[in-house]
Parts: structure tokens; sequence; C-alpha cells
């Protein structure tokens, strides 16, 4: 009787075996199985056939992933064309309004569809092949199958409206775990991710000894396959934040997401492993002591501890307590976890050694080789004395071909925000850095000199040590990682009929260069065709204390207010309470004066707490639903 090898699995439970384990090995090859049962080369196939199907299986599962992300890449860009296309159709329309002089010109499709069918003819006219003599069956409906046409687009338009306005509702939050929800259509997506996982780690496995070894497998390399998508999502420099149009936070709740999968995957692995060494090795007197110290099971064991700690300290109220334990243990468990994956298995250092150059290329090419800056700034601390203005200012570095440099320096987009780290700070926050919006305005193209401030609020640890500096000393060396952002949100309002801007405190650092690019004509071709400002910009600011409005500055509001935007300043929330924010919003959308028929374009932004944000999701999806044509983007930032 010869032993045959088995990879880390059992015979049938049914049939009588003997199992032989070789001191100091380490698993797989540790095990070998020893049976008279004449199947045992069947079970033997049976269980590599299943094992290539899970590899199989999981390459699917990242075709099916690059399927989506093409169909919502596609998606976005048909949305971006048709939104510019509109807009440009609509100025057209304008422009023909104001310089007509013939009043034979059809204004719209409703009254060209009106003249079309006023036409008659003596010899009578063919509807639905049949002929109709002038006068005949005056009683019928005039063009039935026109008429059931119309019915099935309204009744199309309506379901579109419904589906639109549930996708942007956001529902309350779950209070007993202090846990914000996303909109809907983000809640959906997700869960059909989590579908699709359950669905690839569970296809064909039975949940029975032995081939519960089968799943241990399944979700070990359902593991390492989303690692790749797990490190992406995470970075600051990737395609998909042009891809799909999303901003690094609206990518970063897919990461928080999938990490907590990813957790679920690493503990179910690592329970199906235990179940067998129960079953198969605890009968042959291999302690639980013994297994743990075989080398594969001790880098699994490591890494698995290390993507649990990760997921515990990433928990929103670890973050806020302990923000700079946070941002070191990301670093250093990250390439523990990934070192250890690596060495765990041959077979799954394709997606391990993706991942770790995902990482590495985000860390070290781009941020600390092409996007670091270093220059010189100045700290003031503001009227209410909670509050900082680090300012900067340069002359722009002119683009090179042969420079790799993207920082700062060169200038950014409105809404980008920066990494900050303070060496003056001393050695507890020397390689820290500190996420914070670019509150002034981007550069024009051409502009040679650059104006930079951030609005940093103090509350403990870093902005809290700052805050002391600032009080001491006014111009310290800061180093600059970014600019990172996305303009979508901005484009959206360019493309917009009427732009409306709402922030919540410290969200100004958002609206305002958007209001800034927005009333300076960025949008040049707009202009062009159409030198009349057509567009109503609307900014609704929310503060607690009168004196917050010194973050931005009085003079510059009455500058944006000169040149067209429409302020909405509540009374601040200390003295007056919360604002109706649902009736301010219906001033601004015309909700009075306007009809669901009316083919204007709404454009919204929110920044602000999570409960300002929700508000106004939610009031334009009750409009979407109306029949209104309202976009919406919420900048939330929540590193």
């Amino acid at each position: 009787m010869k032993d045959a090898p088995v990879d880390s699995v059992a015979a049938d439970h049914g049939a009588p075996a003997v199992w032989s384990v070789n001191n100091g090995a380490s698993l797989p090859s540790a095990v070998s199985l020893t049976t008279q049962d004449h199947r045992r080369p069947e079970w033997i196939e049976l269980l590599s056939r299943e094992r290539q199907f899970a590899w199989r299986i999981v390459i699917v599962y990242q075709v099916v992933l690059l399927g989506l992300v093409a169909i919502f890449s596609t998606i976005h860009w048909l949305r971006r064309l048709r939104r510019h296309l509109s807009k440009r159709f609509r100025i057209s329309r304008k422009l023909s309004k104001s310089r007509s002089h013939s009043h034979n010109i059809i204004k719209s499709s409703d009254e060209l569809f009106v003249k079309a069918n006023s036409v008659s003819s003596s010899e009578g006219s063919l509807v639905d092949g049949k002929s109709y003599a002038p006068g005949s069956d005056e009683g019928s409906p005039l063009l039935p199958a026109v008429k059931q046409h119309a019915v099935d687009s309204h009744t199309r338009r309506r379901w579109n409206k419904s589906i639109r306005s549930f996708l942007m509702y956001q529902p309350r939050p779950i209070g007993f775990v202090n846990k914000t929800l996303p909109g809907n259509a983000t809640t959906l997506f997700i869960l059909c991710l989590f579908l699709l996982n359950a669905f690839v780690a569970c296809y064909r496995v039975q949940f029975r000894m032995p081939y519960v070894f089968l799943f241990s497998d399944r979700s070990g390399l359902l593991f390492v396959g989303n690692l790749p998508w797990l490190y992406i999502l995470a970075a600051k420099n990737q395609p998909l934040q042009f891809l799909t149009g999303h901003s690094y936070e609206g990518l970063n709740i897919f990461h928080r997401r999938l990490g907590e999968w990813l957790c679920l995957l690493a503990l179910a692995h690592a329970a199906t492993e235990l179940a067998a060494w129960y079953y198969f090795l605890l009968p042959l007197g291999v302690s639980l002591v013994k297994y743990l110290t075989f080398g594969i099971i001790l880098l699994g064991s490591g890494a698995f501890f290390s993507y649990e700690l990760l997921y515990v300290t990433s928990l929103a109220s670890f973050r806020q307590r302990w923000y700079e334990l946070f941002l070191g243990s990301h670093v250093v468990l990250q390439l523990a976890a990934l070192v250890m994956v690596y060495l765990h298995h041959h077979r799954t250092r394709t997606y391990v050694g993706t991942a770790l150059a995902i990482f590495l290329i985000d860390r070290i090419v781009f941020r600390l080789l092409v996007k670091l800056r270093t220059v010189q700034a100045e700290l003031a601390v503001l009227e209410d004395g909670q509050t900082m203005m680090l300012s900067a200012d340069w002359a722009i570095a002119q683009p090179s071909l042969l420079s790799l440099r993207r920082d700062v320096s060169r200038g950014w987009q409105p809404m980008a925000h920066v990494f900050i780290a303070v060496p003056a700070l001393g050695r507890s926050h020397r390689f820290q850095s500190h996420p914070f919006t670019i509150a002034s305005a981007a550069p024009h193209k051409g502009s040679h000199h650059a104006w930079l401030s951030l609005i940093i609020r103090a509350h403990r640890g870093f902005t809290g040590d700052l805050l002391d500096l600032a009080c001491n000393q006014q111009s310290v060396p800061v180093r600059f990682d970014g600019p990172y952002g996305s303009v979508h949100a901005l484009e959206m309002l360019q493309d917009s009929d009427t732009a409306i801007v709402v922030a919540g405190g410290s969200g100004i650092a958002v609206a305002y260069p958007l209001l800034w690019a927005l009333l300076h004509g960025d949008n040049s071709e707009d202009h062009d065709m159409f030198p009349t400002r057509v567009q109503q910009v609307h900014l609704i600011w929310i503060v607690q204390e009168a004196s917050h409005l010194e973050w931005i500055g009085r003079e510059r509001l009455a500058e944006l207010q000169q040149m067209g935007l429409k302020l909405v300043l509540p009374s601040p929330t200390k003295t007056s309470g919360r604002p109706d924010v649902r009736s301010l919003l219906r001033i601004c959308m015309g909700m009075g004066t306007q009809s669901p028929k009316d083919d204007r374009s709404i454009g919204v932004i929110v920044s602000g707490p999570d409960g300002l944000n929700r508000t106004v999701r939610n009031v334009c999806a009750e409009h979407v639903r109306e029949g209104h044509d309202i976009d919406i983007a919420v900048e939330k930032f929540g590193w």
C-alpha cells in the first residue's frame, strides 16, 4: 500500500482512512492520506478539479468587475455628454429667441407636433395603413397610435422620475450604532457587490465534512482576488476617479465596505481551516499549538490578525479619537499583511503582487516623487480663536514635458484637497499628513502666481498642536502632498441653468472655489455663445457664529455678489437655531413660480454635516419625483 499526498484535504468521511503527519513539515505537504478505499483516486481528482474551478471562478469575478467599471464609466461619460449638449441646445434656443425678428419660427417640439398634424389633405390621409376620407369617422380618436405612444412615453417618464428619486434618496441614520447610511444608489450597488461575492464564495460548495475545506480555499482565493480592488479604491492616484466621475471620498466608501467584507472572508477562511484541523489532524494527535506553528499557518495567522486589526483601527470612533494612530497603523499593518499573504501561498502572488504594486506606486512614486512640495506658509488665528488660516503664495512653475512633478506649485482645480505635514510640530508629527480642502480660488489658466489658503478648525491632536504653534509662530515650512480631487461637481454645475451650492460651516472651503470658477467665466465657450449671463448661481451658507464669515472675508463675498451671486445667509445657528433648509432650497430653485414641465436643469452641491447633506439630498429627490431635472453631488470628507 502506497501513500499518496493530498493538498490539505481528506477523503470521503465515510471511507476508512489513515492519516500520517510528517513532523517539522509545513502544510499542505505535511499531510498524506493512506486508505484502502478503491475510490480514493476519484476523490483526489474531485478535490483537484474543484480547486481548479475555484481559480477559474475568481478570474471570472475579475472580468465581471472590470465590466462593471466599463459600464459605469460609459454611463458617466454619456450623462456628461448629454448635459453638455442639452445646455448647448438651450443656450442656442435662447439666442434664437433674443435675435429672432420673424414670427414664424417654431419654438418647441410641441409646436412642431401641432403644426405637422394640422396639415389636411383633400385626398384623405393614411393612418395605421388605412385610408380615410375627409369628414369620415369624425367620432373616432385622432391618431390613436400617436396617442398611445404618448401614454407609453408618459408612463416611462414617470417610472424614470420615480427610480431617479429613489436612488437619490438617503435614509435616516441607524441610531443604535451611530451609522450614517449613504444614498440608496450607493447602498444598492454595495449590496449587489456583496451578493456577487457571496455567490462566488458559495457556488458549488458543499458545507459538510470533508468538503468544508473547499470553502476554505474559495474564501481565501476570493480574499486575495479582492485585494487589488481594495488598494486601488484607497489610492489617491488612480484611474477610477477619471473614468467614473466619483471623487476620492465617493470611492472611499466602497473601499471601506470592501475592507469589511474581506475581514469576513478572512474570518471564514481561518474558521474553516481550524475545522479542517479538528476533523483531520486532531485525531492523529496534532495539537492546536503544533498546528499553529506550521510555517504556512503562522504566516496566514499573522496576515489574518493584521487585517482584523486594520478593521478595528479604521472604525469611525477610533479614527476620531486617535487619528494619528490610525494613520500610522494603516501603513505599517498593510505592508506587513501583504508580505505575509504573499508568502502564505505561492498561487496567490499575482493578486498580492498587484495590490502591493498599487500601494507602492501610489505612496512612493506619486505621493513622494510627483506630488510632494515644501513651501513656507503663514499661520493666522482667526477671530473665534479656534480656527486658523494657513496661507502661502508662490510663482507657478511652468509645465515641462521633461518634468514628472505635478505638485501644488503648478496649480490646482476647484475643490482640490492636499495633505499637509508640519515638521515644526516635532517628531511625533514629522511623518504625519492630514487632509484639508483648498479654500482659495484655483489659479486661472495662464496665471503666473498662486495664492493658497486652508481653513483649519482646531480639535485635538494635530490641529490642536497646530493652533498652539500658530499662537507663537506665524511662519513655518509646510510639506504639501497634492493636489487631489475630481472636477465632476464643477462640470455638473457648469452644465446647469441654475447652480446652487449649500455650505455648512467649513464647507465653504468647498463652495468658494466652485463659485469663483463659475462666476469668473471659466466656461469660456458659454461666454462666447451668450455673453450675458444666463445661469443663476446661488449660495446658501449656514454658520454657527457671525465671526465665521471671516473665514472667507466679507469683501470676497461682496465681490462674488457683484458678479451675480445670489447669497443666502441665514442667521447664525447659535442664536437662531437651525434654518429651514427645505424652504431656502425651494426659493433658490424657483419652485414657487416654475412648473415641473420647465426644462431648466438644476445642479446642487452640498458640503457640510451629515444632517445637512441628507436634508439637501432628500429635498432634491422629492423634486426629481415631481419631474424637475436636478443633479446633486455631496462633498463630504471623512478621513
